[in-house]
């Protein structure tokens, strides 16, 4: 009977270990998908503007072999042009 016992202990941690790795990985993976500030993929460049009050914010893109120019972005992601002409892109501080 001991044994018996050992065994499903055993087996139900086992088991809670497994799903919560699969909590982990579930929840940490929408925000590896599109992080905050600038990033590109493998053709374009975005950049994510991450708040919670909506508020609207000034950034300052780096283009290659171009002006850099400033632009006015919304919460959430903004696409910038190709990944290949764009070079970066930051917050300078101000809403607009």
């Amino acid at each position: 009977m001991r044994i018996r016992r050992t065994v499903t202990n055993a087996l139900g941690a086992a088991a809670l270990v497994f799903a919560s790795l699969g909590a982990v990985t579930t929840t940490a993976s929408p925000a590896a998908a599109d992080p905050c500030g600038f990033y590109e993929t493998g053709s374009d460049a975005f950049y994510n503007h991450c708040t919670s009050d909506g508020s609207r914010v000034v950034i300052k893109v780096e283009v290659a072999w171009q002006a850099d120019y400033e632009r006015c972005v919304a919460p959430g992601k903004s696409w910038l042009g190709a990944a290949s002409k764009i070079e970066g892109a930051y917050y300078l501080g101000r809403t607009c």
